[in-house]
């Protein structure tokens, strides 16, 4: 009887390892997949880098001002543009939050580039 369980518990063991490695694959073809989709070369149409004034941000409340800055950035990028869809990234969310929520930066300089689709992506400009 000892051997039996033994080996039942050898063998629920195997069923367990490979249970938990199946998932990491799976995972790891979709992280690959990803990558492919950002690595493949987007058309950009236009590219133009701006100095935003975040001067409307420090109106409002202390405890309000960047979330603020953050709605001033989309509106100058939507009017400049042209552009209804705006995806701003981590290193410019990280830039205007890194002073916390009640001292953003007076003013940003960003590089906005719009692809073929319309989508303007805007990063932080080289330099900064």
């Amino acid at each position: 009887m000892t051997e039996e369980t033994e080996e039942e518990k050898k063998s629920e063991e195997e069923e367990i390892m490979e249970e938990e490695t199946k998932p990491k694959e799976a995972t790891e073809e979709k992280v690959a997949e990803r990558a492919e989709k950002e690595e493949a070369p987007e058309e950009i149409v236009e590219e133009r880098i701006y100095t935003i004034p975040l001067r409307r941000a420090w109106i409002v409340p202390r405890k309000e001002r960047t979330p603020k800055a953050i709605k001033v950035i989309r509106s100058f990028i939507k009017r400049h543009m042209k552009t209804e869809s705006i995806i701003l990234s981590n290193e410019v969310n990280e830039l205007i939050w890194s002073r916390g929520i009640e001292k953003p930066p007076r003013r940003i300089r960003v590089r906005a580039a719009k692809n073929k689709e319309g989508v303007v992506k805007v990063h932080l400009a080289e330099g900064d």
